[in-house]
């Protein structure tokens, strides 16, 4: 904690790393400020009477949403259409050839994937837009000709969704951190209260149901402490699983410069544990979503016994928590063949001069990178799956499904959170004197 303190302290004192700082809360207000404004045409509290209707489908929609989609704001589609499209898009790459080469061709294919994402994100804003103002047309102002209220509806979630992307895309520029991760985290902090509050409301029901005021009033404390402390150690053991790493060793060859002998020193590949972060969650979650979307929005009033239990029974049941296991083990690995690229790595160790002890250069390398990393994937899913299900699990059969601080939630505060103090620690260490002689000598040859 006392390191958290003094990187924040120390951060503040640099300039340019203030400014950034500042900067990135500077949007993540205007964020906020936004998801106040409400849609015009509609009835806010219809519209979110109809939300707390779908259930867990609701709120998980609202966390991937960034909070505002129970509030019926202008920004109520959140950052879910941007993610929808990354989704979409890093799966095209795998069958489109054009697709992946651009994803390899550096800065250059990286902006023009970005772009594609934005504008499929867009379109997809569109579509959202209209499938939610379809299924919450009840909650649509009658005073105006419908056709015109749904249509400047649709087009305040679609500019809303814009704006949002807009926003994190400023904060990628110009601030510190991942500016969807944060605009998502900025939302879920904001519900921390309520949490808290929804947790002493359900102490105090249970102090009441004994017949001893007294030891009620201990039933009560107890337990709220009780929770209180499996949420902070929970927080704990993902903030361990998120930094741990699997360090690979390197012996890198003596070279000499004139009359200077350089290298000859050990090194070594950090591979982290938590590779992917909170991306396979997300992927999961909203792939799991699509069936009862569908079946919320266009068969509500269906008798179709399949349509039934889709609504009904699938969500919280043993068949969902199975189905949301396997894809996140699915995704795990799917995100990690997409962004870690071993041959990349094997051939940036024999460039340098560099061997894994023990491991021919070449072929070798690359197999034993790749061979490292997929016993790493079953680690990090099933900490995933732990994480994320067993709380909830528990959760419903304790009645305590609504507050308890873990699954999804504490992975990305705690891994945003994180993410953003990494960085904010590496950026104080290049503009130390320190850390600028090292990259100085890193980028000269001495190891």
């Amino acid at each position: 904690m006392n390191g958290i303190f003094d990187t924040a302290v120390n951060a503040f004192r640099v300039e340019s790393i203030r400014k950034r700082l500042l900067y990135t809360f500077m949007i993540l207000g205007i964020f906020m400020i936004g998801g106040l404004i409400p849609v015009p045409g509609m009835d806010g509290e219809k519209f979110t009477q109809l939300i707390q209707q779908w259930g867990q489908l609701g709120s998980i929609m609202d966390i991937i949403s960034g909070g505002g989609l129970a509030h019926a704001s202008i920004l109520s589609m959140g950052v879910s259409p941007y993610i929808n499209a990354s989704i979409i898009l890093q799966l095209l790459t795998v069958v489109i050839p054009r697709l992946e080469e651009m994803s390899k061709e550096g800065e250059s294919g990286r902006k023009k994937m970005d772009k594609i994402t934005r504008y499929s994100a867009i379109g997809l804003a569109l579509v959202q837009s209209s499938l939610f103002c379809y299924s919450t047309r009840t909650a649509l102002n009658s005073s105006l000709p419908t056709w015109l209220n749904a249509g400047v509806v649709i087009i305040s979630f679609t500019a809303g969704a814009a704006i949002v992307v807009f926003l994190g895309e400023k904060i990628n520029d110009k601030g510190i951190g991942n500016g969807v991760s944060l605009i998502i985290f900025a939302g879920i902090a904001t519900r921390l209260p309520a949490m808290v509050k929804t947790l002493y409301a359900k102490c105090v029901d249970l102090s009441t149901k004994i017949d001893s005021a007294v030891w009620g009033a201990i039933v009560g404390i107890l337990v709220f402490i009780l929770v209180a402390a499996v949420s902070v150690a929970i927080i704990v053991f993902v903030l361990y699983v998120q930094n741990a790493e699997r360090r690979i060793p390197v012996q890198y060859s003596k070279k000499v410069i004139g009359r200077q002998q350089r290298g000859g020193n050990r090194d070594y590949i950090p591979l982290k544990v938590n590779m992917s972060g909170v991306m396979p969650v997300i992927f999961a979650m909203s792939l799991l979503a699509i069936p009862n979307i569908i079946v919320t929005l266009f068969m509500s009033n269906s008798s179709n016994k399949v349509a039934l239990w889709l609504k009904n029974e699938f969500t919280g049941s043993s068949w969902y928590y199975v189905v949301y296991f396997l894809l996140i083990i699915a995704f795990t690995f799917f995100y990690t063949a997409i962004n870690f690229h071993p041959v990349e790595i094997a051939n940036n160790i024999t460039k340098n001069g560099g061997m894994i002890n023990g491991i021919r250069s070449g072929k070798p390398t690359t197999d034993f990178i790749k061979i490292t990393a997929h016993r790493l994937n079953w680690v990090e899913a099933f900490f995933l799956v732990l994480v994320c299900i067993v709380p909830t699990i528990i959760g419903v059969l304790t009645g305590f499904e609504n507050v308890w601080f873990a699954g999804t939630s504490v992975l990305i505060l705690t891994g945003v959170a994180n993410d953003l103090i990494v960085q904010v620690e590496g950026e104080l260490e290049i503009r130390s004197p320190k850390g600028f002689l090292e990259d100085l000598t890193i980028k000269s040859g001495k190891r």
